[in-house]
């Protein structure tokens, strides 16, 4: 019998191949058929958020990269991004240089928090000669409308009197002009490709002010007054680049990072998942295989919304293979994922534990899950169906 393992990362407590490896250990613990004679094929996946540069770069023997940057606060902090087995293309998170978990709690204030340090991460790719950038934004501090990115490349906003605009969201508020005379002129022979899995406008009642400034730190007061600075934004981008950016489905990603890139980069968007999916090879993986079995750190009704329960779920029932999904926290609403999304949810949690508790013993916790799955399925694989197939019979 052969077994997929694809999870994602556990946010904030193990990387997806640590997930991938306690599930191995736990299945492989049950010596009974089907598991006394399973294979194991580990994918380590990833949907745009944290984890998708190691993902790409341990499935195609790239190479991980640091460097100094400006940090959302203007802070310094060593970021992180990775260098395809081509050598051709990097994967830069965004977080990693402008995430909101670089901005201590009682800090964040997305009037200030600059997307600078993500566009230095972008140039230091450029510098090791990388023709394609994969850019991954989730997880931002940040509602800046990629101006700090476009700044960092290059790009001049100036306000009336042609001086520079404060960084940060409400700097945008005071901007007149955009000179792009000076921008790295090897952006016009990159190819930029954006991991986004949002569909949100920059601007209005779905765009990145509203549904997202409250989770950086903006009060009504401040989300008001973003949304104003990123219409305005928009509306000297279209005068001066000639760039419609204001109704772009995922423009409004990642604080309006979406549509930076759009508008200086010439990015495309797509599903993060699918960019890591077709890099990691998932669907080739997954044919012939007898079980799929994913997971994440929590399981809700967003899931069904580009996460990667949802993407191994849809690959794998297209495929024809029964595919489950383990999580640390399955919510209500994530029955609706099955059975068209998902064959089986399965909680990894024995009973009650603090978020504390489950986030530092995530890795026994996972372990001793993949036990109890495959004793379960073990007694499964021994039922009588009265004639009906069984897909463990034979492997």
């Amino acid at each position: 019998m052969r077994v997929v393992i694809a999870p994602d990362s556990f946010k904030g407590s193990l990387s997806a191949d640590r997930v991938a490896r306690a599930l191995v250990e736990g299945l492989a613990s049950c010596d009974e058929p089907p598991w006394s004679n399973a294979a194991y094929e580990c994918v380590a996946m990833a949907d745009g958020g944290e984890g998708t540069a190691r993902a790409m770069v341990e499935a195609t023997g790239g190479r991980m990269e640091s460097r100094r940057v400006v940090g959302p606060l203007g802070e310094p902090v060593d970021a992180r991004f990775g260098i395809l087995g081509d050598g051709e293309t990097a994967v830069i998170e965004m977080a990693e240089a402008s995430g909101l978990t670089l901005v201590p709690e009682g800090e964040r204030d997305p009037g200030r928090t600059t997307t600078f340090g993500t566009g230095q991460l972008m140039r230091a790719a450029l510098d090791l000669g990388c023709r394609h950038l994969i850019v991954a934004i989730g997880g931002s501090a940040t509602n800046d409308g990629g101006a700090g990115m476009a700044e960092a490349l290059g790009v001049r906003f100036l306000d009336e009197e042609g001086r520079p605009v404060p960084r940060g969201g409400a700097g945008l508020l005071k901007l007149a002009r955009i000179d792009t005379s000076q921008s790295d002129p090897r952006l016009a022979e990159v190819k930029v490709t954006v991991a986004c899995d949002v569909d949100n406008p920059l601007i209005g009642p779905e765009g990145a002010s509203r549904v997202f400034g409250p989770q950086k730190g903006a009060d009504e007061a401040m989300v008001e007054l973003l949304d104003a600075a990123l219409t305005r934004y928009a509306q000297i981008i279209r005068r001066d680049l000639g760039v419609k950016v204001a109704d772009v489905p995922g423009a409004g990603a990642a604080g309006g990072l979406g549509a930076g890139l759009i508008a200086f980069c010439q990015a495309t968007l797509r599903p993060g998942f699918e960019i890591v999916s077709e890099v990691v090879g998932l669907e080739r993986r997954i044919a012939g295989a007898q079980l799929v079995i994913t997971g994440e750190g929590r399981i809700d009704g967003q899931t069904a919304r580009g996460k990667v329960a949802a993407g191994v779920g849809r690959l794998a029932r297209r495929l024809g293979v029964p595919v489950i999904a383990c999580a640390g926290s399955v919510t209500d609403d994530a029955l609706n994922l099955v059975p068209e999304v998902l064959d089986a949810l399965y909680p990894i949690l024995p009973g009650p534990a603090s978020l504390a508790d489950a986030m530092e013993r995530a890795e026994h916790y996972i372990r001793a899950a993949g036990h109890r799955l495959a004793r379960l399925l073990a007694v499964g694989a021994r039922l009588d169906y009265g004639g009906s197939s069984n897909v463990w019979k034979d492997h």
